[in-house]
């Protein structure tokens, strides 16, 4: 098995294990390519999320705008944000 397999394996067993009920959610856009690759990501890691898609869902557009934000992806992990796709940011909230 490559390392970087092993490795995918091993996060995404402790992300499970750690915390099976983090309420995750991500708003994006179908054009955006960094929400393309957060949505992957959190697929890679077993960690499953809600997504507010704001191309598609006025109120989630509505939603996401009277939080303060105008670009997509925003990611919730319970309370906490990330604007953007920060995968270091994401990996620790995830723990």
């Amino acid at each position: 098995m490559p390392v970087w397999a092993d490795l995918r394996v091993k996060i995404e067993k402790t992300v499970q294990e750690e915390n099976p009920m983090k309420n995750v959610t991500v708003y994006s856009s179908n054009t955006c390519g960094y929400c393309t690759e957060a949505k992957k990501y959190l697929d890679s890691i077993g960690v499953s999320y809600t997504e507010k898609n704001v191309s598609t869902d006025v109120e989630a557009r509505k939603e996401l705008m009277s939080k303060g934000f105008m670009g997509v992806p925003v990611i919730y992990v319970d309370e906490e944000i990330i604007q953007g796709f920060d995968k270091k940011r994401l990996d620790e909230l995830l723990k």
